[in-house]
């Protein structure tokens, strides 16, 4: 069965998760030149496309893309693209052949209220969980630094959400590095479970009136609802 991210009509009112991975795993960002590479080309489709990137990870054999577009059902032509010409610049490289992606991207509709921000932090902490820093914001490919030490990496939109954290831009990126710090487990499955899109009851509601069907969930326990405690943790 198709995730219900495939089968749902894209909204200009929705954030999408976007995530990609390499072929059977692989390390395909293998050097900082190919890291500043596949970032010159995420601000070169950012900017022709009128793709708003809010949060971002480039890991050694995946990346994951928190986005908002004017007309979302180009988004299939846009990561295509996207692939295509990191691709083309890795089999240059490196002499290599074949297919260098596992698949078609996953996509993950996510409510902009509330969940926007917490989604960032799952794609922020993706080097922590992985053991490569022990602080996110010592990660250099990805939007971390922009909201922790304001760097300026031509990729990052600034996520509405980052204004709530203080009342000046220090105060701010001081209380955001206490946010990254925060784990909560359940955020982290729901961001992990591209089945299902992420938001509060009635904005899934709202989908399933939209759109007809929703994937069905797996056996088990009900998964919580994702609650947004930035404000209150503070």
């Amino acid at each position: 069965m198709p995730t219900y991210a495939r089968i749902h009509q894209l909204s200009l009112s929705l954030i999408y998760h976007i995530y990609s991975r390499s072929n059977d795993r692989i390390p395909i960002f293998k050097s900082k030149e190919d890291f500043i590479y596949f970032m010159g080309l995420l601000k070169k489709y950012s900017l022709r496309f009128g793709l708003k990137i809010y949060h971002w990870v480039i890991m050694s054999n995946h990346y994951h893309l928190l986005l908002e577009l004017d007309e979302p059902k180009r988004i299939s032509r846009i990561m295509a693209g996207l692939s295509k010409a990191y691709s083309c610049y890795h089999h240059k490289t490196y002499f290599t052949a074949g297919f260098l992606w596992q698949g078609r991207f996953k996509l993950q509709p996510v409510q902009k209220d509330n969940y926007l921000i917490a989604c960032g932090r799952y794609i922020e902490r993706n080097p922590v969980r992985a053991g490569i820093v022990n602080k996110v914001y010592g990660y250099p490919y990805s939007s971390a630094s922009y909201y922790c030490s304001g760097e300026n990496d031509g990729i990052t939109v600034e996520d509405p959400a980052f204004l709530t954290f203080g009342t000046n831009l220090t105060s701010r990126r001081n209380a955001y590095i206490e946010f990254l710090r925060r784990f909560d487990s359940e955020e982290e499955k729901s961001f992990n479970n591209f089945e299902q899109p992420v938001g509060n009851k009635g904005f899934l509601r709202r989908l399933i009136k939209e759109n007809g069907r929703f994937t069905s969930r797996r056996r088990g326990r009900p998964r919580k609802e994702l609650l947004h405690n930035s404000l209150l943790a503070i």
